[in-house]
């Protein structure tokens, strides 16, 4: 388990996603917002290319993929849509590095995870590269080399930050149930086997080299024990779904050194309340499961509970802010 989220101090971060299309605002907003824990921000509003699926197609190593009426299909070769994805990946690189000039500290990178990839893309015969185990094998693989490139070049632009990369599985929990839909609608996928799942995972949390690694959900139901065997650092999720069945999980993951990235602000235009009231529920869990309070900065990261990209481009300034105040409230007063 790498410690380097086990002991940082209380942090606030994004998830990922933001409104608008300007790669410099973003950066800008993102840099800002986070001073000790940056996050390189997507811009899916800009279109195919800029949406997760895409942005982590465009990433990948010997696979391509296109723009179809159903969604993203792997090809045979790189076409318009895999040279625009790289493309804006290297002008939100180029904006982050413009604005992380001497940066030293945390630095969030995001992709889309090997199952919720392997459940949205779909091969030549328009089912999800789910449906076939060895072209599951083969995505998985093909992902794994092209984070390895992708963390390659964020260290040469960022040199003094230390890469976070975080993985999204908004799929994973349907993935594990059997509940991914065919082509038809009519039907679903089998259930993967838990240890194919995890086997995966471990192999592509495994090329960050020992660096922390965190996989978000804003799904119902993450699969925490899962997802610790297969070695993250920290887990990401939606705060309000949790219910008192999770307790036992949560305890032993905080217990075992898994940091939880608690999303407790609306991901959409919303009231925001004080920062003291966003991370009441925090502390009551934290009594709940008989924690020590002191604990509590060490152990959680508070983020949006998902991608800001469907909020407004004012609402996403104001919960960043909201999110490093609320952690500052918890940092400063953890009982």
């Amino acid at each position: 388990m790498n410690d380097t989220l086990r002991f940082a101090p209380a942090l606030a971060t994004g998830v990922g996603s933001l409104p608008g299309g300007d790669a410099r605002e973003a950066a800008k907003t993102a840099t800002g917002s986070f001073e000790d824990f940056p996050h390189l921000p997507e811009l899916p509003a800009r279109g195919p290319g800029a949406d997760m699926i895409g942005r982590t197609a465009g990433m990948l190593v010997e696979l391509y993929a296109r723009v179809e009426p159903s969604g993203w299909r792997i090809g045979d070769r790189p076409g318009r849509d895999t040279r625009r994805a790289r493309s804006w990946l290297g002008e939100d690189l180029d904006a982050l590095e413009e604005y992380t000039q001497g940066y030293e500290g945390l630095l969030k990178v995001q992709a889309v995870g090997p199952w919720t990839l392997a459940a949205s893309l779909e091969l030549r015969n328009g089912e999800a590269a789910l449906s076939d185990p060895g072209a599951a094998r083969d995505l998985a693989a093909s992902l794994a080399e092209g984070l390895r490139l992708h963390l390659d070049e964020v260290r040469r632009r960022v040199p003094g930050a230390t890469l976070v990369l975080q993985l999204d599985e908004p799929s994973l929990t349907a993935v594990l149930r059997g509940q991914v839909k065919t082509a038809s609608g009519y039907r679903t996928h089998r259930a993967v086997d838990r240890q194919i799942v995890e086997a995966t995972l471990r192999d592509v949390v495994g090329v960050h080299d020992g660096g922390p690694v965190v996989v978000h959900s804003c799904a119902p139901d993450v699969p925490f024990a899962l997802l610790r065997r297969a070695g993250v650092a920290g887990i990401s999720f939606d705060f309000s779904l949790l219910t008192e069945r999770d307790d036992e999980v949560i305890g032993e993951a905080v217990e075992g050194g898994t940091r939880l990235f608690a999303g407790v602000v609306p991901g959409t235009d919303a009231p925001l309340s004080d920062p003291a009231g966003s991370v009441m529920g925090v502390r009551t869990l934290w009594r709940r499961l008989g924690l020590r309070p002191g604990l509590l900065p060490e152990a959680v990261t508070l983020t949006p509970a998902c991608g800001l990209a469907g909020a407004s481009p004012a609402y996403a300034r104001a919960a960043y802010a909201h999110c490093v105040r609320a952690a500052r409230s918890l940092a400063d007063n953890p009982e």
